[in-house]
C-alpha cells in the first residue's frame, strides 16, 4: 500500500521550503500547502513607507511558497482561512487588548488555524500527517503513552512557547523535521536543495500589524468595521491612585511599557497595570513591576498528565524571557494552576502565556489572569 502523503505549510520562508525539500529527498509524497491568513491589502493606512516586510503569510512569500513547490516537483495548494483567522485571532487580539490584556497572536493562531484547521485540510489530500518549519522536537513516551514535546536544538530559534496549546491528537499528526538542526545549517541545506530562499530574512512582524503599531491597527481596525470603541481616553495615575498624566486609550499601553508615557519624573516610571473598566492606566517605579506569582488559566498539559501534587518546573512568562525555577500548584478547576516563583519575577502580563518546562521538555502551559 502506497505511503500517504505528507502535508507541509509552506510560508515561502526558508525553514518550510527545507521541510518540504528534505521530506521529497528522503522519498515521501510531499503535497505543499500555504494559508492565506490576512488580506494584505486590508487597512492600507498602516503599510510603511516603500512596503511592508519581515510579515509572514506576505504576498511575496505565497509566490516563493509556489516557486519552491515547482522546483521540487511536488503538488501545492493555497488554502484561504482568513475567515477563521480573523474570527480566531484578529477578533480576540482585538478584545484582549481593549480589555487590558497583551496578546499572542501566533499562539492563538498555532491553537485555532496552523494545526486544527489545517489538519482537516491535510485530510482532504489524504495525509497522514503534517509537517511545519517549526523549531521544537518530538518524541512519543511508551510509558505514559504520551506524545512529547521538548525544546528544539537550536535553543536561539525555540518556538515551543507558542506551541503549548497543542493537544495529544494534533502532535500524533505533527511532524517538526528542523527541530534537531541550527539554523545555519538548514540555510546550508537550503543552497544544498538548490532552493531560492536559502538566504531570504526570516518573518519578523505580525502578519496582519504591518507597522508593528497594534494600537494604531485597533484603531484602523475599528475605523474599518464602522464601529465606535467606547470613549477610552483616561487618567495615567500612580500606584496610590494621584493623577499625574492622560491617555487616549489603554489599549496603547502593555506592562513594563516605559516609553510614550510622556511624564516627566525624577525616576523612570513603567506601566504596572491598565484598567479598562476605570479607563486608568497605572504607572510606577521598576520595583513596583516584580511579582512572586502569577494564575495560569486554560492550562493545556502538552507532555504530562495533568498534575495532581505541587510540581517542580522552570516557567517562561514571555518568549524571551528565561525560564524562571516555580511551583506548580493544582487547583479544584483543572484547567486553572497557580504558579509560584522561587524568586520575584518582572513584568508578568495578563494575557500573555505562562509555559512550564522540565529542562528541555514542555510539560503545558496556560494563559496569564
Amino acid at each position: 500500500m502506497p505511503e500517504k502523503p505528507i502535508a507541509v505549510a509552506m510560508s515561502g520562508g526558508v525553514d518550510s521550503s527545507v521541510v518540504a525539500g528534505l521530506l521529497k529527498r528522503e522519498g515521501h509524497t510531499v503535497v505543499g500547502m500555504t494559508m492565506q491568513l490576512w488580506n494584505q491589502r486590508r487597512l492600507p493606512q498602516l503599510t510603511p513607507e516603500g512596503g511592508a516586510t519581515g510579515r509572514c503569510c506576505s504576498l511575496d512569500d505565497v509566490y516563493d511558497a509556489r516557486y519552491v513547490a515547482s522546483i521540487l516537483n511536488i503538488p501545492y495548494y493555497v488554502v484561504n482561512f482568513e475567515e477563521r483567522f480573523e474570527q480566531s485571532v484578529v477578533k480576540p487580539f482585538v478584545d484582549d487588548y481593549l480589555a487590558g490584556r497583551t496578546p499572542i497572536p501566533c499562539t492563538l493562531c498555532n491553537n485555532f488555524v496552523k494545526f486544527d484547521q489545517f489538519l482537516e485540510m491535510a485530510d482532504s489530500v489524504s495525509a497522514d500527517k503534517i509537517a511545519t518549519g517549526h523549531y521544537a522536537r518530538l518524541s512519543f513516551d511508551q510509558q505514559t503513552g504520551r506524545h512529547q514535546m521538548r525544546t528544539s536544538a537550536d535553543t536561539s530559534k525555540d518556538q515551543t512557547y507558542f506551541l503549548f496549546g497543542l493537544t495529544q491528537p494534533q502532535l500524533a499528526r505533527t511532524l517538526f523535521p528542523l527541530g534537531g538542526m541550527v539554523k545555519s545549517d538548514v540555510r546550508l541545506l537550503a543552497k544544498d536543495l538548490g532552493l531560492p530562499v536559502a538566504d531570504k530574512n526570516d518573518s519578523q512582524e505580525i502578519c496582519f500589524v504591518p507597522n508593528g503599531d497594534y494600537a494604531a491597527f485597533i484603531d484602523a481596525y475599528f475605523q474599518e468595521q464602522g464601529l465606535n470603541p467606547a470613549e477610552t481616553e483616561g487618567e495615567i495615575v500612580d500606584t496610590e491612585g494621584k493623577v499625574i498624566g492622560h491617555h487616549a486609550g489603554t489599549h496603547h499601553y502593555t506592562v513594563g511599557q516605559r516609553k510614550g508615557l510622556r511624564i516627566a519624573a525624577a525616576e523612570p516610571l513603567y506601566v504596572i497595570a491598565t484598567e479598562p473598566a476605570s479607563q486608568r492606566v497605572i504607572v510606577g517605579k521598576g520595583t513596583e513591576l516584580m511579582q512572586s506569582s502569577l494564575l495560569a488559566s486554560r492550562v493545556n498539559w502538552v507532555s504530562i498528565a495533568p498534575i495532581e501534587a505541587p510540581t517542580k518546573a522552570q516557567v517562561k512568562i514571555r518568549n524571551k524571557h528565561q525560564a524562571a525555577p516555580a511551583t506548580l500548584l493544582p487547583n479544584e478547576d483543572e484547567t486553572q494552576v497557580r504558579v509560584i516563583f522561587d524568586l520575584p519575577q518582572r513584568a508578568i502580563t495578563p494575557g500573555q502565556a505562562a509555559v512550564f518546562y522540565d529542562g528541555d521538555l514542555v510539560l503545558g502551559g496556560g494563559w496569564i489572569d
